[in-house]
C-alpha cells in the first residue's frame, strides 16, 4: 500500500495538493522538498495562529473560536501581525483600545 508525503513527512496538511499548487502556479521548476517544506510552515502557521486564538478565547469565557479572537490573535503578536499587516479579517474588528483618527 502506498504512503503519501503527508504521512512519510509525519503533517497534517496535504503535500500531494501544495505540490500540484506550485506546479500550477508557474512559478518555475518546483523540486519534490519544496512541497513538503512549504507545508510544514503552512502547518505551523496554522497551529500557532489556532493556540494564540484558542488563548483569546478562554481568556473571553468564550467556547467557541469566532473570527474576533482570530484577529485579535495575530494583532497581539508582533511576528503575525507583521505578517499579517495588509490583511482584513471579516467580523474581526479592531484591538481594544485603538483610538481612530
Amino acid at each position: 500500500m502506498p504512503t503519501t508525503r503527508s504521512v512519510r513527512a509525519a503533517l497534517t496538511f496535504p503535500v500531494g495538493r501544495t505540490h500540484r499548487l506550485l506546479k500550477q502556479g508557474k512559478y518555475g521548476r518546483i523540486g519534490n522538498t519544496a512541497p513538503v517544506y512549504l507545508a510544514a510552515v503552512l502547518e505551523y502557521l496554522v497551529a500557532e495562529i489556532w493556540e494564540l486564538a484558542g488563548n483569546s478565547t478562554r481568556s473571553s469565557h468564550r467556547s467557541r473560536v469566532l473570527p474576533r479572537f482570530v484577529a485579535l490573535a495575530i494583532r497581539s503578536d508582533a511576528e503575525l501581525n507583521e505578517l499579517f499587516k495588509d490583511v482584513t479579517i471579516a467580523s474581526g474588528g479592531v484591538l481594544p483600545g485603538m483610538v481612530s483618527k
